[in-house]
């Protein structure tokens, strides 16, 4: 029932999407097909905004239903299909269905661990997606999740955070200044990173974040580390702020902290597909990207630029000699991917 629920929510979101599609690309001609596909695209990576009511209902049916087994299994000292003989007939065949469907789901748990594993190794996309569950669980300590190989927290963010660190020194090549890039899970470890710097370096370091889950997917599960209040200290704390997403991104999201340079302040979410039909610039159809493939869209570019301008202002330039001609100001330091 909950799934149809949602099959009909997302048919309903997709028509009005349609007509969102048309009125983005209203200056070239319309195709239904690409449309649907587009607004189709909208419509189900907007299902990541509903995860927290489908985790909140099943758990509490799930709650529901071990309890009334649990009390009836205590008080008859049976099992709870044997408890539920004499009981109605729709609590009887409730309980003898929920016992076997337990039973299968364990098996069929199991074969699918196995064959998706078994998958990985000849599938790319297979491989990736579970790459991206396998990163997600890795960033937190072993003590919330026992079973990954060491967490980013104890390998790649002090890594990143040494590194950030010594290009940002005030003798290398950079000035002092350092722009550092993120994508999805990349921004996650850019800003866990940039919190383990000194107040002093943070302030000469600037963050470009694309496709960045921090405020739709780990604010959301994990408000103490990822809330408003902590991502609203980084902002204030940090040179600069900018982020980029895309309303096909199942992934990422906007961030929405205001403020001078915040992630949001002019910049709406990305067009995806860049053009709607065939242009000069895309002889050929357009692909809508999602989650991905944000480097290649004008609008990196127009804000690494913008950071990197707005750094450039504050480095200083050596002083001239006495009696040498004037040495000419550092070059524009670079960005880092993260």
């Amino acid at each position: 029932m909950l799934c149809a629920w949602f099959g009909a929510r997302t048919l309903q979101r997709k028509r009005r999407e349609m007509r969102k599609v048309a009125a983005d690309y209203a200056d070239e001609p319309q195709d239904p097909t690409r449309t649907r596909r587009i607004a189709g695209t909208r419509a189900r990576a907007a299902l990541t905004d509903r995860a927290p009511f489908l985790v909140g209902v099943i758990s509490a049916v799930t709650l529901l239903l071990g309890a009334g087994a649990l009390a009836r299994r205590v008080l008859t000292e049976k099992v709870p299909a044997k408890a539920a003989q004499g009981t109605p007939d729709v609590v009887e065949g409730a309980a003898e269905t929920s016992q076997a469907l337990g039973s299968w789901l364990i098996g069929f748990g199991f074969i699918l661990f196995v064959t998706w594993g078994r998958r990985a190794y000849k599938d790319a996309s297979a491989r990736r997606t579970i790459g991206i569950l396998w990163d997600v669980g890795t960033f937190w300590p072993r003590a919330a999740h026992p079973f990954a190989p060491p967490c980013d927290a104890e390998r790649a963010d002090p890594d990143l955070t040494w590194r950030m660190a010594a290009w940002t020194r005030a003798t290398s090549a950079t000035g002092g200044r350092l722009v550092i890039s993120g994508h999805s899970q990349g921004s996650v470890l850019a800003a866990a990173a940039a919190w383990q710097l000194r107040p002093s370096v943070r302030r000469r370091v600037a963050l470009l974040t694309y496709g960045s889950p921090l405020e739709r997917l780990y604010g959301r599960w994990f408000p103490a580390h990822f809330g408003p209040a902590a991502l609203t200290s980084l902002h204030r704390e940090v040179d600069c702020w900018r982020n980029l997403h895309r309303p096909t991104d199942p992934i990422g999201g906007p961030i929405g902290l205001r403020g001078d340079c915040g992630p949001q302040v002019d910049r709406a979410a990305l067009k995806d597909p860049l053009a709607y039909g065939r242009t000069e610039d895309h002889p050929l159809p357009a692909p809508i990207r999602g989650h991905g493939d944000y480097q290649s869209d004008p609008a990196f570019a127009e804000e690494r630029a913008r950071l990197l301008a707005r750094l450039k202002a504050a480095v200083p330039s050596p002083r001239p000699a006495a009696t040498e001609a004037v040495t000419p100001a550092p070059a524009d330091p670079p960005d880092t991917a993260g």
